[in-house]
């Protein structure tokens, strides 16, 4: 009878109960605004450490009386619950603990889903205070998801009483620290740093801040308050923004900027800040201010699609003075420019970095631009680039020239990687190309192969450029898959107006000594691309007309250049028309080609880009005693073009470079180098050819032998000029007469009104020149 009456015993005799429930039961009085009674508060917390294992049943209970209470509406009971539970967390930190936070966070929650603003805010600080404990144990299956989002939405509360609306506003701005203190560095738990979070906190943390005004203008003075409610959700939400950002590692800082400047009203802000930040900082460590640029590099890419005007040009106005102020920390070893040797050591590898950092910063930013703005920049960087003038040559401060001109260039690069232009002329306005193709005739070999790049990337609009990084003669350029579009009409007109001055930088572009193996395949892509993107009639004639120069150059060689250089030409003018004879398709262009290319192979590799561009050079010091069948002749391209349709006289006339006052500000202008073009125009006009040219008429002899002796009649009128008293030179000029009709021009037609080509050319033997003139 015992046994079987003694469950009903236990259901109603307290004496009975577990322990656990009856030592839980006993904190609660029976008034509740007596409060927790601390003496069985005492026994329950000695009862909990010195049997750990029924942590998580005390946990339990706890949590079941709880959310009776709360749906009892006896919150006074609640308040005690939490109270005891907080002791509890404070005074236990066995490895049971985890159980018995599970209820203990299931009963925060409770209390968070209440409407009741004082329950929100009891569970709130409840969290706060789990929050700063630091645990013994590990937790593998705890999640914060709901406290994120629950936090959050706090942050955004609108009650209607405003006194009530901060009060759960901080309590949400709390609760979001709370969970980032909890989180940030238990690699256990969920990462608090991944974007479904961070893009929660963050906005939550700015809405507030943008609500300080409304705070402060309705608060009282500052007189009347103490310091407790002097604490607004503005301060704590700035507070806790900056101990966000400040916990970041390197790897997560991206995830805090990204929601912090897509924020449309903050972004604006954010980078004006930071640029600001940048400038207050401008004497820190390279690392510091590399760190500062990394920051914005990241806010800027997020910010540029609403970026507009000003803002644009006020990040790479600072990022260009930024760098030149590295330019010169690096050159003079100090913070004070003026004074060389500063107190601080600067390091100059670090100083590099930093400007590689500013490089790489516009160039992430300027690739989310739209087309227009992004020109814009270009323009911007371009006019910053130090460049010699007949008014202003650049003769002090050689170096930081040369350190400036190299790293805006390299800057100017990174915007021009990608862009993408259907009109040639709006991404190369005259304004930018007359500037930077100025700088293509430095003596800088670094700051020429830039140049040559930049042209690369706004001429390749089909990702053509990679196929052409080798100089190769490939017999089949079917393989290479070139993406060719028909030359549509403001690529015509840009050709039009620009085409001799690039064709003519091209060209001095070959005359430069220090060229290196990067600048011919620079050169040759360059070629290459305008033949695919830019090329009509009209400029595949220039083009070749362009090769056959670069051949010659390299044969007459009156500017004494290098082994190297002069079999790079001819392998370049190889390779080149190579290529353009299978874009033509024209079967007699690219049989004499062909052949040419076969004898080199036979008799001159050294004069063959696989020869000449390998890691070991085949160089060969006979070359001025080739023979004619290695040669690509002009007369033969012209005849078997001409009878494709192709104009045959353009063809025939060697291709000139016209000389401007620019070439005079360049090392390699001497006395015979300025009268270089009037001695191409002389020897046309000169007695010597009318004698010549009887001899070829008697004698009948054959192109190939006209072309040897009209080369060989130009290197002794240019020996004459420059090795001849100058009153000799000048008695000669006196005796010539001249003739008033115009000069030619670059492409030996001649420019009628309005600027349009007429349809006739006039041969340049029937032309009169003066003997020195000058264009």
């Amino acid at each position: 009878m015992v046994s079987s009456s003694l469950p009903g015993v236990c259901g109603c005799c307290g004496a009975l109960r577990p322990r656990y429930k009856r030592l839980v039961d006993n904190i609660f009085p029976e008034d509740p605004e007596d409060g927790l009674v601390k003496t069985n508060m005492e026994k329950l917390t000695f009862y909990a450490l010195s049997a750990p294992e029924k942590l998580d049943r005390i946990g339990a209970y706890l949590s079941e009386k709880l959310i009776r209470d709360v749906s009892r509406h006896r919150y006074g009971y609640v308040c005690i619950a939490m109270e005891a539970l907080d002791q509890l967390l404070m005074a236990c930190h066995c490895q049971s603990i985890n159980l018995f936070v599970e209820s203990f966070l299931k009963m925060v929650a409770k209390l968070l889903e209440s409407e009741k603003p004082d329950l929100q805010i009891l569970g709130t600080n409840s969290f706060v205070k789990f929050a700063n404990i630091e645990e013994d144990t590990p937790s593998y299956h705890r999640s914060y998801d709901f406290f994120v989002s629950r936090f959050s939405e706090m942050c955004h509360s609108s009650h209607d009483d405003m006194d009530t609306r901060t009060k759960i506003r901080m309590s949400g701005i709390k609760g979001l620290q709370g969970v980032v203190r909890k989180t940030v560095n238990d690699e256990l738990q969920a990462n608090i740093w991944d974007p479904q979070h961070m893009d929660k906190i963050v906005p939550s943390l700015l809405f507030n801040l943008q609500h300080a005004e409304e705070t402060e203008s309705r608060s009282p003075s500052p007189l009347q308050t103490t310091e407790k409610e002097k604490e607004n959700p503005a301060e704590l939400a700035e507070r806790c923004l900056r101990e966000l950002l400040g916990r970041a590692a390197y790897g997560n800082i991206k995830n805090a900027i990204k929601p912090l400047a897509s924020v449309p009203q903050h972004s604006h802000l954010v980078i004006q800040q930071l640029l600001s930040h940048l400038d207050a900082n401008s004497r820190s460590a390279a690392t510091v201010r590399a760190g500062i640029v990394e920051v914005l590099s990241e806010a800027a890419v997020i910010a540029a699609s609403g970026s507009v005007g000003p803002t644009v040009l006020e990040v790479f106005n600072t990022l260009l003075r930024q760098l030149r102020l590295s330019i010169d920390y690096a050159l003079t070893g100090s913070y004070d420019c003026a004074i060389a040797g500063g107190t601080k050591i600067i390091k100059e590898h670090e100083e590099r970095m930093f400007q590689e950092a500013v490089i790489k910063t516009t160039g992430s930013f300027a690739s989310t631009l739209p087309t227009y703005q992004r020109s814009e920049v270009m323009l911007f960087i371009m006019s910053k680039v130090p460049l010699p003038s007949l008014h202003h040559p650049l003769d002090t401060g050689k170096n930081r020239n040369r350190l400036t001109q190299i790293m805006l260039l390299k800057s100017l690069l990174q915007v021009s990687t990608g862009f993408q232009c259907s009109n040639m002329l709006t991404a190369l306005p005259s304004s930018f190309l007359d500037r930077l193709l100025s700088a293509a005739l430095m003596e800088d070999a670094e700051i020429r192969l830039f140049v040559l790049q930049i042209l690369i990337s706004f001429i390749d609009r089909h990702g053509n450029k990679h196929k052409f990084q080798t100089i190769s003669t490939i017999s089949d350029i079917s393989i290479l898959k070139l993406k060719v579009d028909k030359c549509s009409r403001q690529d015509t007109v840009f050709m039009k107006k620009h085409s001799q001055q690039l064709y003519r930088h091209m060209y001095l572009t070959c005359k430069e000594e220090s060229n290196g193996r990067a600048h011919y395949e620079a050169i040759y892509s360059l070629l290459a691309l305008t033949s695919i993107e830019l090329a009509n009639e009209e400029v595949v004639v220039d083009l070749i007309r362009l090769a056959l120069a670069m051949q010659e150059l390299a044969q007459v060689n009156e500017d004494n250049l290098p082994l190297y250089s002069r079999c790079a030409l001819y392998a370049l003018g190889a390779a080149y028309l190579n290529l353009i004879s299978q874009l033509t398709t024209v079967p007699a262009f690219c049989q004499h080609i062909h052949e040419v290319i076969e004898m080199r192979q036979k008799e001159a590799p050294y004069l063959l880009p696989e020869g000449v561009f390998a890691e070991k050079p085949r160089l060969s010091r006979n070359l001025d005693r080739l023979g004619p069948e290695i040669l690509f002749r002009q007369s033969k391209i012209s005849e078997v073009l001409g009878g494709s349709g192709y104009n045959s006289d353009r063809l025939s006339t060697p291709y000139i470079p016209q000389l401007t006052d620019e070439d005079r500000l360049s090392k390699r202008k001497s006395i015979g180098e300025t009268i270089s073009l009037q001695v191409e125009v002389e020897s046309r006009n000169s007695p010597e050819k009318e004698e010549v040219r009887g001899l070829d008429g008697a004698l009948a002899l054959d192109s190939v032998a006209v072309e040897e002796q009209e080369r060989e009649r130009r290197r002794q009128v240019v020996e004459k000029f420059q090795k001849a008293p100058f009153e000799e030179i000048a008695a000669h000029c006196g005796s010539s007469s001249l003739d008033r009709r115009p000069p030619p021009s670059p492409s030996g037609t001649i420019t009628a009104a309005y600027g349009q080509p007429q349809s006739h050319s006039i041969p340049v033997y029937e032309m009169k020149f003066p003997d020195l003139c000058v264009y």
